[in-house]
């Protein structure tokens, strides 16, 4: 995705945190009681008791009681809050109501988003070893998390800060010059792979001179010449994958058009009686077409 691309996108939170009253913020869910014994749950409150809130709760105004809030994310922590006493929180402000889908998109935390808390609490003040007590995780795991954009170029790190990707996958990416980092990123996010195996195969394919060390190491199970061919298949994709990008706003804008223009075709009765009569399998297509449009 590029970066004209991305400034089309709207704002989806408020520019700054806000320090909210527990009181007048509505849950949007009751927790079972069972979640409470969880050991999620009982994770969260120790690590909350022992370096507070790092990641805000997600809430959005209220449009019919000014003052208000209704909680999109964070629930565990809003309920452990409440058990222990604490009366405000820090919260983001949503622009947008969007319960359901900003918990099925934004799902649990993605490594960049933990690294991020985890120098926030050490900037803070807070040691390794007590968030690793906190969290209930090994001291080399923090230490790993902490270091995770060591080496990765600020756009690549940008493309993948809500992404899951492996922490390995950081450091195969480690080896990539800078512009490289940033086109393996952008594939990444265009194919929608994340895995360890799939980063290593765009290093694989990558020419010597975009590696940091200048040299490609051999590959297990690969011989020379098919990670030529690996090489060349990469580049050519690299360079559809750029024609298409360049593309894409013109494409997407035709497209809109196109699906507006059908959709108000098939608001004249005499258009669809016509289609009916003569074509019916185009009417059932531009049908498709008309309830996608509506679905968007």
């Amino acid at each position: 995705m590029s970066r004209q691309r991305q400034t089309l996108l709207p704002q989806a939170f408020e520019d700054s945190t806000l320090r909210i009253p527990i009181a007048d913020i509505t849950p949007l869910r009751e927790l079972r009681r069972d979640v409470r014994k969880s050991v999620k749950y009982r994770q969260i409150a120790s690590s909350i008791a022992e370096v507070g809130i790092i990641e805000p709760p997600v809430v959005v105004r209220d449009p019919l009681t000014k003052g208000r809030f209704r909680l999109l994310d964070g629930h565990l922590r809003i309920d452990i809050l409440i058990a222990q006493g604490v009366q405000e929180v820090v919260c983001l402000i949503a622009t947008e109501d969007e319960a359901f889908t900003y918990n099925r998109r934004i799902s649990r935390i993605a490594i960049i988003q933990e690294h991020r808390m985890i120098l926030q609490a050490v900037k803070r003040g807070v040691s390794e070893e007590r968030l690793a007590r906190a969290l209930n995780v090994n001291i080399n795991s923090i230490r790993k998390k902490r270091n995770l954009l060591v080496g990765i170029c600020p756009e690549a790190s940008d493309l993948l800060r809500d992404k899951h990707v492996p922490i390995n996958a950081f450091i195969e990416l480690r080896r990539l010059k800078p512009m490289r980092q940033i086109a393996a990123a952008e594939m990444m996010v265009a194919m929608n792979r994340y895995s360890l195996g799939y980063v290593k195969s765009i290093v694989a394919a990558t020419p010597a001179d975009q590696l940091v060390e200048g040299k490609q190491q051999a590959v297990r199970g690969l011989t020379p010449e098919q990670v030529d061919l690996m090489t060349q298949e990469a580049e050519r994709l690299d360079r559809e994958f750029k024609l298409i990008e360049q593309s894409y706003g013109a494409d997407h804008l035709d497209l809109v058009l196109a699906t507006a223009y059908i959709a108000s075709l098939l608001d004249n009765a005499r258009v669809v009686r016509h289609l009916a009569q003569s074509h019916s399998d185009l009417l059932q297509e531009f049908q498709k077409i008309a309830e996608l449009q509506k679905a968007a």
